[in-house]
């Protein structure tokens, strides 16, 4: 595949302001001229090579910051609002949805809102959820969902949280569980409630049937919200979020991030996952974490100056529904649906206790490796159910040597890809034995007469 050329004009007109720097100074200093920088600002032009050299030498900037960002999510969640049937006749080329998400993401943003209000409203109307007489339908999208995007549009990456989570660290000796500079009492009890702060008694109780990571996690979770209040809240001013159950839910997801933040600090855990290749036991060993926690922190080491490989990271459960995901790559996952049936993550169920890898290539040509496991989450006795889970961890294969799990997969020859989609209502591909319900922006052809894998052809 020839690569791609690199339109960056928002991130280009970012840099100069934030150096106060006008077109013609920027130009001298990128060695350009004036015409040719504002054809790059307004993407009129590709960035070329010398430019992003010059911005590196010049300017310090992170070059990996011209290709991330809101600008391929923003493609991928048009690119799926706009294979809705509505837009048959009038969906925009892929080229036209770039130059949006880069020069207008606000609009973009807007656009993505737009559809998901009428998906919601459609879905509603179909299904007969809603009464006749009843009060109009809540278009806004649901506070579980808005906190959503907050992270993913963050890159799941909160710079003052994880810096402030990090300076504690450095402050505790040892094991934070015997740590001795706690601002309150910590005891284990044998409820099955994992965490309860007692304001009155000054007093935390954990489960004491808990795993030690997960004590630690919500021991650290409890300080976030003692110790590091006013940071969390003023983080949620910034964010502006439309109702009080959406900041209440992300103040929760704030203090999740400092937890394990602070339990994987990231200076510590970027060169210790380096070292290691990735190794997600040893990292787990060496930071008392579990195996999720250590692949959903890999998957936020997106510090600026400082980033780390570009993860994915999903957790599933056993129906296959989506409990949480992340992607600094460009996988994004379906926003309506289920994921693709021949990812391997389904699989991870079968075979407790063990990593599957898989190398797979979506519709685009982007080829990944992915590693996937399951996680149990036992419920302390006998009578208590376990939830289960699986998880899955995975990079583009330009990035796959640094990864211990590729060792003996590379090189591959292209057979060795398997073919997988974001979801089948908005999976291109013709001939997949695993469709479920045919691609929303495609006709369909039946013919009585025959019976292939699909009952119907997709012209």
């Amino acid at each position: 595949m020839a690569p791609r050329k690199l339109y960056a004009g928002t991130k280009l007109r970012e840099l100069r302001t934030r150096m106060g720097l006008t077109q013609k100074a920027f130009a001298a200093k990128l060695g350009v001229s004036l015409p040719y920088l504002n054809q790059m600002e307004n993407n009129n032009r590709p960035v070329s090579t010398s430019v992003v050299l010059a911005m590196a030498s010049e300017f310090g900037f992170d070059v990996t910051e011209l290709s991330s960002g809101d600008a391929e999510r923003m493609v991928t969640d048009m690119s799926e609002a706009l294979s809705d049937p509505i837009f048959a006749e009038i969906a925009p080329p892929l080229a036209d949805l770039r130059l949006a998400a880069s020069n207008a993401p606000a609009l973009s943003r807007a656009f993505i809102e737009l559809h998901r209000a009428y998906r919601q409203t459609h879905e509603r109307l179909a299904s007969l959820d809603e009464v006749l007489g009843q009060e109009a339908t809540n278009l806004q999208p649901s506070p579980w969902e808005e906190v959503r995007d907050f992270f993913h549009y963050c890159d799941n990456y909160i710079d003052a949280v994880d810096r402030a989570a990090e300076r504690f660290a450095s402050t505790v000796e040892g094991d934070i569980l015997r740590a001795s500079n706690l601002k309150f009492e910590l005891q284990f009890t044998d409820s099955k409630t994992l965490r309860r702060y007692d304001p009155v008694a000054n007093a935390l109780r954990l489960a004491a049937s808990s795993t030690p990571s997960t004590q630690r996690f919500q021991l650290l979770h409890q300080i976030a919200l003692l110790e590091q209040n006013e940071l969390l809240d003023a983080t949620l001013d910034l964010a502006r979020f439309q109702t009080d159950a959406a900041r209440h839910i992300a103040k929760i997801g704030l203090a999740n991030y400092f937890a394990g933040a602070a339990l994987m600090p990231y200076t510590a855990f970027l060169e210790a996952a380096q070292t290691t290749r990735h190794d997600l036991e040893q990292l787990a060993d060496k930071f008392g974490a579990s195996i999720e926690q250590v692949a959903h922190r890999l998957s936020t080491l997106q510090r600026p100056g400082a980033k780390g490989i570009p993860f994915f990271f999903v957790r599933v459960d056993q129906a296959g529904t989506i409990t949480k995901r992340h992607s600094a790559t460009r996988l994004q996952f379906a926003r309506f649906g289920g994921p693709c049936p021949l990812w391997n993550v389904h699989r991870a169920f079968e075979t407790p206790g063990r990593f599957l890898r898989q190398l797979a290539e979506t519709p685009d040509g982007v080829r990944y490796i992915s590693i996937a496991r399951d996680v149990s989450k036992p419920g302390g006795s006998f009578t208590a159910p376990t939830r289960r889970y699986a998880i899955a961890l995975g990079c583009e294969m330009t990035h796959a040597s640094a990864l211990v799990y590729a060792d003996d997969m590379l090189p591959a020859s292209p057979q060795a890809f398997e073919p997988i989609g974001i979801s089948c209502r908005i999976c291109p591909r013709r001939d997949c034995h695993q469709r479920s319900v045919p691609p929303l922006e495609s006709k369909l052809s039946v013919d009585h007469d025959q019976r292939g894998t699909l009952p119907y052809t997709v012209e």
